[in-house]
Parts: C-alpha cells; structure tokens; sequence
C-alpha cells in the first residue's frame, strides 16, 4: 500500500513487503532534504499533503509503473511534517526480473510522484527566511512545429 506517513519512513518494511524470489533486480531511490537549493542554506523543509488524494495518486502511479515496465513490484512512500537536513523524505522501492526495466520503473515512479502528487514544499532558511517551492509543470507547454 502506499503511504503518506508523518513518521520516519523506514526502509527495512518497504524491503520486507516488497521482497519476491522471482526478482533479479531491485532498484531504491531516496530523497533527501538537501542543505543547499537554489543558491540558498536550507535549515528545514515541512511537507504537507492532501493525504486521502495522494495516496489514491500514489497507488495509480504504482499500478501504472508495474504495468508500464513489466516490473513485479513498485512502492512509493513519502513522509509529511517537518524534515532536517539528510531526514528522508521519499522512497521509491522497484522490484523486476532485470534490472533495465527496474531502474526505467524507478525513474519514472519518482518523476511521476513529483509530477502528479498533492504534496506541497515548505522550506525554511538559515537566514530566518521561508518559502513555499513551486512544484513541477503538470502541463508541458511545447512550440507547434512549423
């Protein structure tokens, strides 16, 4: 199931419910709150969500990747409330027989996830300061070919 948790997110869990003997490949991306973005000294992050709405979209997103890149496993989580520096923010766990289709799956996953999840970023500043991140285009404006 994936999870919206206000908790650390805990690896080892993600691990156990996602292990299958039938899979040679097994891909894990963690997000981290960085130090630095855009220039400025990050002191924290919150995340807020709309929980019942994103975990729906997460769940889409993993039918969508396993059927997508033939993968047997694909799990996401991401963690809301206040983060320090290195706190992990997401997983993307991913579960194949080879590991080409794997990490495929894994990219897309997470890039679906920034895409298309109501998760909003809130960061604060060394400096006192604070901002709200705009998200990612959820439209991608293209130039009509001549």
């Amino acid at each position: 199931m994936p999870e919206i948790s206000d908790r650390p997110l805990d690896l080892d869990a993600l691990l156990a419910a996602t292990a299958d003997d039938e899979c040679g490949a097994l891909v894990v991306f963690g997000g981290t709150v960085r130090r630095h973005n855009h220039e400025r000294e990050v002191a924290g992050i919150e995340y807020s969500a709309h929980g019942p709405l994103a975990e729906k979209t997460l769940a889409e997103i993993e039918a969508e990747t396993v059927e997508r890149f033939d993968v047997r496993q694909c799990r996401l989580v991401h963690r809301v409330g206040d983060l320090a520096v290195g706190d992990v923010s997401v997983y993307a766990v991913v579960r194949g027989i080879h590991r080409g289709e794997s990490f495929d799956a894994a990219r897309h996953a997470i890039e679906a996830l920034k895409h298309r999840v109501a998760v909003w970023k809130h960061e604060r500043y060394t400096d006192g300061s604070d901002a709200y991140l705009e998200g990612c285009s959820l439209v991608s404006h293209q130039e009509p070919e001549s």
